[in-house]
C-alpha cells in the first residue's frame, strides 16, 4: 500500500499521488492523505535537529529525495518579559525568523522542492510576496534545479537581493501579488514547471504543518490553549490545524478540540477578518492591498474560506491591526525578548495585544504566537520610526557626556 495519496478537500474523491493539485470532478483542492506508520514520542528522539525529523508524517516516499538546508526545529521562546508586559503567565514565541532563509517559508518550500525532485520535474518556481522567493530559490539551488520567481515589483529590496543571490530567474511583475500568482499559474501549467505554491500546493502546504509538530513536541506533547497565526493566503493556519489533527490521529496528542485559532491580518489587506466580523462565509478579495506587512498582502487568499471553517471548528477569532500598531508591536517584541521581526510578526503580536484587551485570552492560558520572518528582510518600514543615530566626533569628553 502506498504511503500517501491525494484526497479532494471538497468531494473527498481520492487519487494516487501525482503531480496534480485540483480535483477532476469538482475542482476542489487536493490534500495529502497518509497511511501513517506506528510512531511514538520516542520515534523522534535523537534525530536531526530540523523538520525532517518527522519524516514518517511528511509526503516524501524516499529519503534520498529530501532537499534540506537545515530548516526547522526553531526556538519556542518562553516570553516572560513580553508576557509580563501583556499580563500573560504562559506566553511563547515560535521564532521562525531564524530559519536558513530567515522565514517560515523554508518549511513548505523544502517539502515542495523535495517532491519536485521525486516527481522528476526539470524546473521549479513560485509566486511570492518575498519570503517564498528566497526559500524556493535557496532549495532549488541546493537541488540543482532552475528556479523562476514571479513577484510584485514593489516588495522589499532585501528579499529581491536574497532570491537573486541564489540564482533565481526573478520576474518582477508590475502589479499585485494576485497578478503575479495568475501569471505563475498559467506559465507553470503550460511549461510543466513545479510552481511550489500553485501546482505543487498539495505537497507544499505539508511543510507548514511542521509548525504544529514542533510546538507540540517543544511543549512536551501538550496542546496550547491559544495560537496566534499571521494570515496571508491562509495556507499556514490551515496546515497548522492539520498538523495538530494528525498528531492526534497517531496518538501523540490527546483531545485538541479546546485549542483556539486566532487569524491575524493587517488593516489594508484583511479580507478574512472582514468576512469573519460580518459572519459571512464569502471572502471578498481586496483589489489593491495597502499595508506595510507586504508578506501578508495577498488580496485574494486561496485558503480564505477554509480559514473561516477552521476558526469555527476551533473556537477562533480573526482580528486586524493598522500600520502604527504593527510597528509598535515590532519594537515591543524586540525590546522585551530580543527578537527582531518583519511586519508579519508584528501583526501577530499586535493582534495578540488586542485579543487580551478584548478579554478573549486569559492570563493563565498557554499562548503560542507565531513569528514568521526576520526584521532584517524588511527594514524600510521600521526605519521610519527609529531615532536616527547622531554622528559625533571621536572625542571621549563629548561622547562620555551623552552616555548615562
Amino acid at each position: 500500500m502506498a504511503r500517501t495519496s491525494l484526497q479532494c478537500r471538497e468531494c473527498k474523491k481520492q487519487y494516487d499521488t501525482a503531480f496534480k493539485y485540483v480535483c477532476d470532478d469538482c475542482f476542489g483542492p487536493l490534500d495529502v492523505k497518509y497511511n501513517f506508520p506506528t510512531v511514538t514520542k520516542n520515534t523522534f528522539v535523537n534525530r536531526e535537529h530540523n523538520y525532517w525529523r518527522y519524516f514518517e508524517l511528511l509526503p516524501i516516499e524516499n529519503k534520498s529525495n529530501i532537499i534540506s538546508i537545515g530548516a526547522g526545529m526553531t526556538p519556542l521562546i518562553k516570553a516572560d518579559n513580553l508576557g509580563k508586559k501583556l499580563g500573560l503567565n504562559n506566553l511563547y514565541i515560535k521564532n521562525d525568523s531564524v530559519n536558513p532563509t530567515f522565514s517560515f517559508k523554508d518549511r513548505p518550500a523544502g517539502v515542495a522542492i523535495s517532491k519536485a525532485k521525486e516527481f522528476g520535474l526539470s524546473a521549479v518556481g513560485c509566486a511570492s510576496t518575498g519570503n517564498l522567493a528566497s526559500a524556493t530559490a535557496a532549495h532549488a539551488a541546493k537541488a540543482g534545479l532552475p528556479c523562476h520567481v514571479f513577484a510584485p515589483s514593489n516588495i522589499e529590496m532585501a528579499k529581491i537581493a536574497q532570491a537573486l543571490s541564489y540564482g533565481a530567474n526573478y520576474i518582477a511583475v508590475d502589479g499585485t501579488y494576485d497578478d503575479a500568482n495568475r501569471i505563475a499559474a498559467q506559465i507553470g501549467d503550460s511549461k510543466g514547471i513545479g510552481i511550489v505554491n500553485i501546482n505543487m500546493r498539495s505537497h507544499y502546504v505539508e511543510g507548514s504543518k511542521t509548525l504544529a509538530y514542533e510546538v507540540a513536541e517543544q511543549l512536551d506533547w501538550q496542546v496550547p490553549d491559544q495560537l496566534i497565526v499571521p494570515v496571508g493566503s491562509g495556507a499556514m493556519l490551515n496546515a497548522i490545524c492539520k498538523g495538530f489533527e494528525e498528531l492526534q490521529t497517531v496518538s501523540l496528542l490527546n483531545d485538541i478540540t479546546n485549542m483556539h485559532m486566532i487569524a491575524a491580518q493587517p488593516h489594508g489587506c484583511a479580507p478574512i477578518v472582514d468576512a469573519f466580523k460580518k459572519n459571512s462565509k464569502e471572502v471578498i478579495p481586496v483589489e489593491n492591498p495597502d499595508t506595510i506587512a507586504k508578506s501578508l498582502a495577498i488580496g485574494d487568499p486561496g485558503d480564505g474560506r477554509y480559514v473561516l471553517k477552521r476558526l469555527e471548528q476551533y473556537n477562533g477569532f480573526a482580528e486586524e491591526c493598522n500600520n502604527k500598531e504593527i510597528l509598535d508591536a515590532i519594537l515591543l517584541l524586540a525590546r522585551t525578548e530580543g527578537i527582531f521581526t518583519e511586519p508579519a510578526g508584528g501583526v501577530s503580536v499586535a493582534v495578540l495585544q488586542k485579543m487580551i484587551e478584548q478579554g478573549k485570552i486569559d492570563k493563565n492560558d498557554s499562548v503560542v504566537c507565531y513569528v514568521t520572518g526576520n526584521g532584517l528582510k524588511a527594514t524600510e518600514a521600521i526605519m521610519e520610526v527609529l531615532q536616527k543615530p547622531k554622528v559625533m566626533k571621536a572625542n571621549i569628553t563629548e561622547i562620555s557626556a551623552v552616555v548615562n
